[in-house]
Order: C-alpha cells, then sequence, then structure tokens
C-alpha cells in the first residue's frame, strides 16, 4: 500500500512498538498458568443469609477506579472458538502491562450483538471492543452511537467503519495493493487475476484493478470462479488463454490457490510470479505446497506474534487463533490512550485518530477519516522450508 511505503519516521510509533514488545515480553510470571486452588471450606449452617440492602443498583457494581470496557465476542455456538481466544488475549494484555485504569468484561455475541450492547452500554462501558462478525457491528453501531460510546470492530468489512465504529481487520485491498507494489517494483509490469464469486472477491477485484494502475501496470485479464469443484482449475485454464503475463494474483485461500498454479505456470512458463493476499498468513503447512514456491503475498508482521502465541499457549494450554492478536493490541491501544482518560469520563474517541498511528504485536496501524486502520504489512515469499520476510513492514507512518 503506498501510504505504508512511504517516507518514515522514527517518531511516536517507533517507541510505542518498543513498549508493545516490552509489553509482551514482559511481565514473564504472568503467563504461569496457576496452580488448582484449594476448595472453599464449607459454609456454616448457622450463618446467617446476607441480603442486599434496598436500593442497591442492578448490574455491575460501581468501580471508582478503572474505566470500563466492554468485550463483545462469540463466547458460545459457531464462533466461540475464536471468540474465546480473543477474549483471552485480551486478559494476557491486560496481564502483560499490568494495567490498573481498565476494567474488560465479556459479552456473548451469540445471542444477539445488539442485546449484548446494550447490556454492556447500561452496565457503564465507555468503549467496546469487537464484535468480530461485520453484520454485529452493523447492529451494535446505531447503539453505541446513540449513547456516545467508540466502537473498535475487529471485521475487516471497510463498509462498517462509520461515524463512532471503527475496523480493525486486516482489510484485504491493503495486502493486494502492498503486494502489487512490490512486484511493480520487481519488474512486473503485466497481471492477471483469479477472483471467487461473492463479495470477498468481488472487493478483491476492484482493489487488485486500482493497485495495477495505480502502479503504472496492466491487468491482462481477470477470471472468477464458483466455489464448485473443478471450478478454479477450470478457471485457470481461461486465464492461460490470455497468457503471456509476469503474475497471476489468486485471491483465495493457499488450498485453492496451489490447484491453480500448476495450469498457470504450464501455460505461461515458470517465470510468472504468483501474489496471494493476507490469506496465506493463517494457513497451516503453507511451505508443504510446493506449487506455490516462490509467491509473494502481503500480511501483517509476525515477528511479534510468535512470541506472543508461547506465550498464549504457556498460559492457556492451546494456541491461539490468528485473529486474536486483534483483541491484544486492541487492549494496548487503550491502555496507551488511557493515560489521557480520565476515570469516569467519556472515552477521549479523537486520540484513535493520531496521524503517528500505535503499534502493537501486529505492527504499526493508524485510523485513517474513514475509521479504517491503515496497516504496515510486510512481503512475505513463500519457500520450502517456511515463508521469509522479502519486503519488511515499516516500522511507523510518514508525515
Amino acid at each position: 500500500m503506498a501510504e505504508a511505503t512511504g517516507s518514515l519516521q522514527r517518531g511516536r510509533v517507533g517507541r510505542w512498538f518498543a513498549l508493545a514488545a516490552a509489553a509482551l515480553l514482559g511481565a514473564c510470571s504472568t503467563v504461569v498458568p496457576r496452580g488448582v486452588e484449594p476448595p472453599a471450606p464449607p459454609p456454616q449452617a448457622t450463618a446467617p443469609v446476607v441480603r442486599p440492602p434496598a436500593g442497591v443498583e442492578p448490574g455491575l457494581p460501581r468501580d471508582e477506579a478503572r474505566n470500563r470496557v466492554a468485550l463483545l465476542v462469540p463466547l458460545s455456538g459457531a464462533n466461540a472458538g475464536v471468540g474465546r481466544s480473543i477474549a483471552n488475549a485480551t486478559m494476557l494484555a491486560l496481564l502483560d502491562t499490568q494495567a490498573k485504569s481498565v476494567r474488560i468484561t465479556n459479552y456473548d455475541t451469540a445471542g444477539g450483538a445488539a442485546a449484548a450492547a446494550s447490556r454492556a452500554i447500561a452496565e457503564g462501558a465507555q468503549l467496546i471492543l469487537g464484535p468480530l462478525l461485520a453484520d454485529d457491528a452493523r447492529a451494535v453501531a446505531p447503539i453505541a452511537r446513540a449513547a456516545g460510546v467508540p466502537v473498535l470492530s475487529f471485521s475487516n468489512d471497510t463498509s462498517v467503519a462509520g461515524p463512532g465504529t471503527y475496523v480493525m481487520g486486516y482489510v484485504p485491498a491493503q495486502s493486494i495493493a502492498r503486494v502489487v507494489d512490490y512486484a511493480h517494483g520487481r519488474g512486473v509490469t503485466s497481471f492477471a487475476g483469479l477472483v471467487p464469486n461473492g463479495l470477498y472477491g468481488e472487493r478483491a477485484s476492484t482493489a487488485f484493478l486500482r493497485a495495477v494502475e495505480g502502479a503504472g501496470g496492466q491487468v491482462v485479464s481477470l477470471q472468477t470462479y464458483g466455489r464448485a469443484a473443478g471450478a478454479v482449475g477450470a478457471a485457470a485454464q481461461r486465464l492461460v488463454a490470455k497468457a503471456p503475463y509476469d503474475a497471476v494474483m489468486i485471491a483465495d485461500s493457499a488450498p485453492v490457490a496451489a490447484v491453480a498454479a500448476p495450469v498457470v505456470k504450464r501455460a505461461s512458463g515458470a517465470g510468472t510470479h504468483l501474489l496471494g493476499t493476507e490469506l496465506w498468513n493463517s494457513e497451516n503447512g503453507l511451505a508443504a505446497k510446493t506449487a506455490l514456491a516462490g509467491a509473494w503475498y502481503a500480511s501483517v508482521s509476525n515477528t511479534l506474534y510468535r512470541q506472543y502465541a508461547i506465550k498464549y499457549r504457556a498460559r492457556y494450554g492451546a494456541s491461539p487463533y490468528r485473529l486474536s492478536s486483534l483483541g491484544y493490541d486492541a487492549v494496548l491501544l487503550t491502555v496507551r490512550i488511557s493515560r489521557d482518560w480520565a476515570t469516569g469520563r467519556p472515552f477521549p474517541e479523537a486520540k484513535l485518530r493520531d496521524p503517528d498511528g500505535f503499534a502493537g504485536i501486529d505492527g504499526a496501524f493508524r485510523f485513517g477519516r474513514d475509521g479504517v486502520a491503515e496497516r504496515a504489512l510486510e512481503v512475505q515469499e513463500v519457500r520450502p522450508g517456511g515463508s521469509i520476510v522479502v519486503s519488511p513492514a515499516p516500522a511507523g507512518f510518514g508525515g
């Protein structure tokens, strides 16, 4: 992406990145799971029943020392795994930063994101982290906006962003722009593309065409395909009729790309570069897909994520979902801003638009005028032994 690859400065983001790394690597005692607590003694049979006095307010008790933050994620249902992983990540971030002024309460969106948001706001939430899904974010946005509570959604759907609602997810358009720019810098001028039908494919197509045009290249052919067996192979056959071209963008998962790659390379030659998207960064066994050897894709940096994953496994006994880093970084951002957030006061939303941005285990990011997180991305190349970084992510943003 042009913004992330422009002139850089060693400003506050550089220092914040060091702070993020320090938070992750420090507080080692926080990653050791606690031992089993001894059982509580049995209650005395004659103990009186304590009843709350009249006039006690419903909901969570008041917390005069900390600002209340709500985490809205699915904690039950089909997406409970990723939701629980995000919730664990937020707790780990609180422990690592030793934050004393922020209290995070989890709310399950599986029963309805709007209801979860209403409950969180009624219980005093001044900032919402999440929800995860775009439809849930759309349901939450008007409720939060009416209450003056900002929302940091984990969705990657840019249409969710609006007044008071921000998008922290990894936006495909930025990944595509970054890898196209890198390829053009390596002499690639003619491009072709394979994109799936559906919303992701439509947005990937638009981003691809804009990125190539912006880089001064040319799109020779763009083929779409459905999800039926053999569909991507047939699309690849249609694509090769337009050969030659220097590079082919396959805007899909690595397994799907691995099916199309041999067809593309047989027709256009081994010198044709394959380009992937941010989807490849969360693929297990990417290095084993020999058909993708030499392919380039852009994503957030994995350098600090690998260290975070080790700490996460040590504490929770399981590997985190890749998206859980969004929860960790959302807490880092919140803790950073909490220095200017007086207890009991509304969240200072204007601080989210700091042009120098923020830093976390996914690298530098900042929110643009559209409320979408612009990220500093790296470019990786698939190798038999694992992906390697061929173009590092910038440490911050210039200007």
